[in-house]
């Protein structure tokens, strides 16, 4: 069997995602073949396997950090909320259907067998797996037929690392709280405590340390602090939506109510003297050099907001001078109509922005496929991606198909992007920038058209880039975390 370790939180966003990753990248560093584990996430960044299998990008991450394929068995459930209530329920990377918050409470014992058969699989592939919790093992009125904290915990017999997040406050009280609310033997689980996030001098922390671990009874196995690490964020409570700082070429990105996959546009942050800013009224928009419409789990639910609050308008007065471009859900907006005859979504029909003319029809199978392939000839100032070779993958609900009735209009069998022959694009692929020099081309592109240079050292490639955030990420962790502790609680878990 393999060792496992798991990776608690106590409250969403305290960093479970990040230290499981750089444990991942620690125990690579190594030389054992580690592997991420989440038998539930939330979460409308997805990503398609070479499997054509839907999985959450957090385990992509973690997995790109481990060495090895992501493979949907490192994250058999996934949910994608699509309101406030409800959620897509995604099973070993397919879809089982949307249910309520309560239907799928009720539900979910039902998904145990699939959990472990996920579990059996990665054990047959990795001699260490990290698992990853999600929220809190706190949440009391979530305990029942618990699936992915200490539910799971104890479904696979692994010893826990409880991190809280002193950025916040009240660590100590998080720590100690959810300490008080765990059963007995769940608590035994619990064989070390992480602080997060720490900013300054860690002498000041230390009577606080002694006394959690005199409260707690439990060591405290490393003050970790703040980290400035560029690696993709988990949905809503990522700080990229934070950013209002305009950079020489300025890149706004449409931030709709259930914007999924923003991980698209991570690469451009990179470069220097470009912003991505993430917009969510007209007047935040002001006078960017490039608006992307990201991805969404509601296309028609989220254009109606776009038409409500006044961005539409916004939108397509700015095309008249900068480019568009439409991404997923995005591209099926900048068409004349959205179809959705079998309530797919909304039901009916809309009026799409009707900046492209293609109409979407949407349909209950999704699109599930890798793609890569060359850019057909483009106009308009992104012209410069014609010819270029792209990599990336397609997660959608729905075709699109030119008005005109001839060839197709992206997807599948279509051309990679779509575009009016002047400045509105659309496509279907996700992570279309983060290959090779794309994304590079859009901002040179944006630089010669606005009369700018930006910086010209720019040589290494986005996966060169995110292969040094992950070791620096481990480096950090090494330095922080007791690691013999935790290598302890690999040789002391199942024994058996």
């Amino acid at each position: 069997m393999a060792k496992v370790i798991m990776i608690q939180g106590t409250m969403s966003n305290a960093g479970k995602s990040l230290l499981t990753a750089g444990l991942c990248r620690i125990f690579k560093q190594d030389g054992h073949c580690a592997a991420p584990f989440k038998s539930q996430n939330m979460a409308l960044n997805s990503y398609i396997t070479s499997e054509g299998l839907e999985m959450g990008r957090a385990q992509v991450v973690q997995a790109e950090a481990a060495g090895i394929e992501p493979m949907v068995c490192m994250n058999p459930i996934l949910l994608k909320p699509t309101n406030h209530t409800g959620s897509q329920v995604i099973v070993n990377g397919e879809v089982l259907g949307n249910m309520s918050a309560r239907e799928y409470f009720a539900y979910k014992k039902q998904l145990i067998p699939h959990i472990k058969r996920a579990f059996r699989k990665l054990e047959g592939l990795a001699d260490i797996i990290v698992i990853e919790g999600a929220g809190s093992p706190a949440e009391i009125n979530l305990k029942e037929n618990d699936i992915v904290n200490m539910g799971l915990a104890e479904m696979v017999d692994a010893p826990v690392l409880l991190v809280g997040d002193i950025d916040r406050g009240g660590v100590f009280a998080q720590l100690l709280g959810t300490l008080m609310l765990l059963e007995e033997q769940e608590k035994e689980r619990v064989k070390g405590l992480v602080i997060n996030k720490f900013r300054g001098d860690k002498s000041i922390l230390d009577p606080g340390i002694e006394m959690l671990q005199e409260r707690g009874g439990i060591p405290v196995a490393g003050v970790v602090p703040y980290m400035e690490i560029s690696l993709e964020d988990e949905d809503s409570l990522t700080e990229r939506f934070g950013c209002r700082q305009e950079g020489l070429i300025d890149i706004a990105v449409i931030r709709y109510p259930r914007i999924s996959n923003f991980t698209d546009f991570n690469v451009f942050s990179r470069i220097p003297d470009v912003s991505v800013r993430y917009v969510t009224r007209v007047e935040e928009l002001r006078h960017p050099d490039l608006i992307f419409l990201p991805g969404t789990k509601n296309t028609m639910g989220d254009l109606k907001w776009l038409r409500q609050n006044g961005l539409e308008a916004a939108v397509k007065k700015n095309g008249e001078r900068i480019p568009i471009f439409g991404i997923c859900g995005g591209y099926q907006m900048l068409g004349s109509r959205i179809q959705d005859p079998d309530g797919v979504e909304e039901g009916g029909s809309i009026r799409g922005m009707e900046m492209l003319p293609v109409t979407t029809r949407l349909w209950r199978d999704k699109e599930r496929c890798q793609r890569s392939g060359t850019v057909h000839e483009l106009g308009g100032v992104l012209q410069a991606l014609s010819g270029r070779p792209f990599r990336g993958y397609e997660i959608h609900m729905g075709r699109t198909e030119p008005d005109s009735g001839e060839g197709a209009a992206g997807g599948e069998t279509g051309p990679a992007v779509v575009c009016d022959g002047r400045n509105v694009y659309g496509t279907y692929i996700h992570g279309l920038f983060d290959y090779g020099d794309m994304a590079e081309a859009v901002a040179d592109a944006l630089a010669q058209r606005k009369g700018v240079r930006l910086d010209g050292d720019r040589t290494e490639d986005y996966q060169s880039f995110k292969e040094k955030q992950y070791d620096k990420l481990a480096d950090t962790l090494r330095k922080y975390l007791d690691m013999e502790r935790i290598y302890g609680m690999l040789r002391e878990a199942r024994l058996e």
